[in-house]
């Protein structure tokens, strides 16, 4: 396979004017922009940080975002969101870089002083991205949002152990009773209505109040319903892309995580 025509790739460069120039016209086009070597950072705005001297990988977006690596851990050690405003310049044999934004006010800095690798390109990305959540994420979803289930609803713990097994969800809805929330990532059919319904007579036999039970899954299987109605059973709708739309939401990074003390 051919390689792009349009990228620069350069190993251990010299950080003189030649690569200066190289820089400012990847950052003047908006260009996918990968550095590797030596450098410290310094952050100013809401909050203050600095990060001393060390190898790590930099890499700018073509929004304006720029993100600070370590050689291990997925999460940036700095990063500035997208929509930043690039300065370069390269001064006594090193190379600066300054990542600023006006709402709110704010500029990260970063000095190398030795380079390994410079890359910088443009990319095309028009493919979907779909969100998939496995039965753990439905459930991790459902205690940091309730109210997937019913209004009112809160959780208590979750994987109680009871005899039959464990439950998924266990908590009080609006009214005071106690709810069994059994969740299922694919369609529910009867086996899943009849290892609800043991979990709440389960509960039932160690609390003295009412307690419900509720099938949460995606649909279920034709002929369930009648069976849930006859042990008094509830079935709640709970998609699996919107519950990882949830935990998606809920684990976007913010800038004060990546603060250096």
């Amino acid at each position: 396979m051919s390689g792009r025509t349009d990228a620069i790739v350069l190993e251990n460069p010299e950080i003189d004017e030649e690569l200066g120039e190289s820089v400012k016209g990847a950052l003047s086009q908006r260009q996918i922009l990968l550095l590797v070597g030596n450098c410290w950072v310094s952050y100013r705005g809401r909050a203050s940080s600095k990060l001393e001297p060390g190898e790590r990988v930099v890499l700018i977006k073509e929004d304006g975002s720029i993100l600070v690596h370590r050689p291990s851990g997925y999460e940036p050690v700095n990063w500035q969101p997208q929509g930043c405003i690039f300065r370069s310049r390269i001064r006594n044999g090193s190379l600066r870089l300054t990542a600023s934004r006006r709402k709110p006010p704010e500029s990260l800095h970063i000095d190398f002083n030795r380079l390994y690798l410079f890359s910088s390109m443009k990319l095309k990305d028009i493919g979907e991205f779909s969100l998939h959540a496995s039965e753990e994420d439905m459930q991790k979803a459902v205690l940091l949002n309730p109210s997937m289930i019913e209004a009112g609803f809160k959780p208590i713990s979750f994987e109680k152990k009871v005899e039959p097994g464990f439950v998924d969800v266990y908590g009080v809805d609006g009214n005071g009773r106690l709810v069994v929330v059994e969740i299922k990532r694919k369609t529910a059919g009867r086996n899943a209505v009849i290892q609800l319904s043991r979990y709440v007579r389960a509960v039932q036999g160690i609390v003295d109040r009412e307690v419900r039970g509720v099938l949460a899954a995606p649909n279920i299987a034709k002929g369930t319903q009648r069976l849930l109605t006859t042990l008094g059973l509830a079935f709640k709708p709970l998609d699996p892309k919107k519950c990882a739309e949830t935990l998606h939401r809920s684990q976007k990074p913010k800038l004060a995580d990546f603060f250096e003390s």
